[in-house]
């Protein structure tokens, strides 16, 4: 079990984490497609689609095969916005490369894994995600690349850094 209180505490150069992942976010007419997930990490929580990497995928390719397995439709319009790196007390870790798309191909459909959310822009629901959703999805709306640094413990947030490029890309 990791003793940190503080994300200083951890050598962030020389951490390896147990999981590579990707979250996406499709963002198109106002609204913004979330999911509510069903099971796994942050199961009942509202998130972006998104899960583990599988082994030698690169991150594009493991985001859009998450999206076509979680909701059955493909994002297009895929762009890179940011990596966040979450260390758990209990030594659990994981390296999520996100995404924001354009547009999709087909219509989210429910299932086994996610339902799926189209909410709008100025009516985010951060109350049911994770509470770091609410410090860097801002970014990623304004098409800012960010990069951030996150210590939970369980369900809550202990810590964090959060670094944010100065303009839209």
């Amino acid at each position: 079990m990791g003793a940190w209180r503080r994300v200083s505490e951890i050598d962030w150069g020389r951490w390896v984490p147990r999981d590579p992942a990707t979250l996406v976010f499709v963002v198109r007419d106002g609204q913004i497609l979330l999911i509510r997930k069903k099971r796994g990490l942050g199961a009942g929580k509202i998130n972006g689609p998104g899960g583990r990497l599988e082994p030698g995928e690169s991150p594009v390719a493991g985001a859009v095969r998450e999206v076509e397995e979680e909701l059955r439709a493909t994002p297009t319009g895929l762009r890179a916005s940011g990596e966040l790196r979450f260390q758990f007390v209990d030594d659990y870790s994981i390296h999520v490369h996100v995404f924001r798309a354009d547009g999709l191909a087909g219509e989210p459909r429910e299932t086994e894994e996610a339902v799926p959310l189209w909410t709008s822009l100025d009516a985010i629901p951060y109350d049911e995600m994770w509470e770091d959703d609410r410090l860097w999805l801002p970014h990623l709306l304004s098409r800012r690349r960010f990069g951030g640094c996150f210590l939970f413990e369980g369900d809550a947030l202990l810590d964090y850094a959060l670094d944010v490029q100065a303009s839209p890309d």
